[in-house]
């Protein structure tokens, strides 16, 4: 995977955190996927002194080869198992990452946008050896059918996704989505995570403002920063 990792100064070891990048179920749009940015999260994460990196997943862009994460459709969307190949690539980079010596290898940090906010708690679901907690922004699949806002596919099938993630992860988790996502609604995002959460797992559900045109992509702004900042630290004061 080709991977993108920022590092503060000094040798280390630091901890890390791994930002995964969303994804679609257009090959075209995928082969067009430059690398994976996320630039205001990744300098506040440097700042507090992280390692980031930003992996791109195969079938993505630079990285290219074949797509694992099929979601199989839309009717009858396998988002358990696309889920779980998406987060197959996240431990990987997690794996990769953390026996580099300039890496405290049990002070890892992963997080995720969309399909790569999914996979990583699917990741989750696995109770990795060094991750201490996962960061979700708008996490889900199967959102924005056809290219059309607020329309998903087999929401019942992600709720019970999102419920079989959840009776297995034990590591806390923060869920966070903007009030005008189109892709994941104020009231699906809230099943989700209930459903995540009262299977056993441990969730900090935060619905932040309205932002931009569409909020699904509000981490990829710089100008919101404002609106996820306080909550990340806050939740990373609580998981040290």
């Amino acid at each position: 995977m080709r991977t993108v990792v920022l590092r503060p100064p000094g040798r280390g070891p630091f901890p890390l955190m791994v930002m995964s990048h969303g994804s679609t179920q257009s090959a075209e749009r995928r082969r067009r996927m430059g690398l994976p940015e996320f630039a205001s999260l990744a300098r506040w994460f440097v700042r507090r002194g992280y390692v980031v990196a930003l992996p791109q997943r195969p079938g993505h862009g630079l990285t290219g080869g074949r797509y694992l994460e099929d979601q199989n459709g839309c009717d009858e969307a396998d988002f358990l198992a696309a889920g779980q190949r998406t987060a197959d690539s996240i431990a990987a980079a997690v794996d990769y990452l953390a026996a580099q010596t300039f890496v405290r290898r049990r002070d890892i940090i992963v997080a995720g946008q969309s399909a790569g906010a999914w996979g990583s708690l699917a990741l989750a679901s696995r109770n990795p050896d060094g991750v201490r907690a996962v960061i979700a922004f708008a996490p889900g699949r199967g959102g924005r059918s056809y290219d059309r806002p607020d329309k998903n596919c087999a929401v019942e099938h992600l709720v019970a996704a999102a419920r079989d993630y959840g009776g297995a992860a034990r590591l806390p988790t923060l869920w966070l989505y903007a009030e005008n996502d189109s892709y994941f609604s104020p009231s699906l995002s809230r099943r989700l995570a209930a459903a995540f959460r009262g299977a056993g797992g441990r969730v900090d559900y935060r619905l932040l403002p309205a932002f931009g045109s569409d909020g699904h992509f509000l981490v990829q702004a710089a100008a919101a920063e404002a609106l996820w900042a306080p909550a990340v630290e806050e939740f990373l004061r609580g998981v040290r």
